[in-house]
């Protein structure tokens, strides 16, 4: 799609100009839904590439998913099923991050990143968040779940489909406090 008004760029280039294909592998994409497809973990985690086996464990590892893949009966030749029949929830959504950070894209873009994972899943999302960051990838998180966007900079709040705010995470954090404050109430 093409904006209504200015341009959308990533890393400085107008991203009308770019092809679809040489885009892919500049943006990670964590779908809500996860879809996997039925074939081995390391090839849903290379994107279907070939030769890209060291690319693959590096990917695994940032997401922090590498040593439950592993411990997996094949580890990463794992066969999953169709959309990761054989994986637990948190199994699929992890394997999916790996995804998504293959490659350390520019653009990485998580769409409820943690809803099926446990507490360990969630310090894995957090520290690959980081980790991202600090490779200077641009990271766009959304969430529900104030806990995911703990290590965030910024806070873009939308209500109802319309810009709410948009701010320093402290800032936005700090607003969302006062709204939910409880009223103080003096009776005599």
């Amino acid at each position: 799609m093409q904006p209504s008004r200015g341009t959308v760029r990533l890393d400085g280039a107008d991203m009308s100009h770019w092809g679809r294909d040489a885009l892919g592998d500049h943006v990670g994409y964590l779908p809500q839904d996860i879809e996997l497809f039925s074939d081995t973990v390391a090839a849903n985690i290379g994107r279907f590439k070939t030769n890209v086996d060291q690319e693959v464990i590096e990917a695994a590892r940032l997401a922090g998913v590498h040593e439950m893949i592993i411990r997996l009966p094949q580890g990463y030749e794992t066969q999953i099923g169709e959309g990761g029949a054989v994986l637990s929830g948190g199994y699929r959504q992890r394997i999916a991050l790996a995804r998504a950070v293959f490659g350390t894209p520019n653009l990485i873009i998580l769409d409820e990143p943690s809803s099926n994972l446990d507490a360990d899943g969630d310090r894995a999302l957090s520290d690959c968040a980081i980790e991202l960051k600090r490779r200077g990838s641009t990271v766009i998180i959304v969430s529900h779940r104030p806990s995911t966007l703990a290590n965030v900079d910024k806070i873009l709040l939308l209500r109802d489909g319309a810009v709410e705010a948009f701010g320093m995470r402290n800032e936005i954090v700090a607003l969302l406090n006062q709204r939910q404050a409880p009223m103080a109430v003096a009776t005599q």
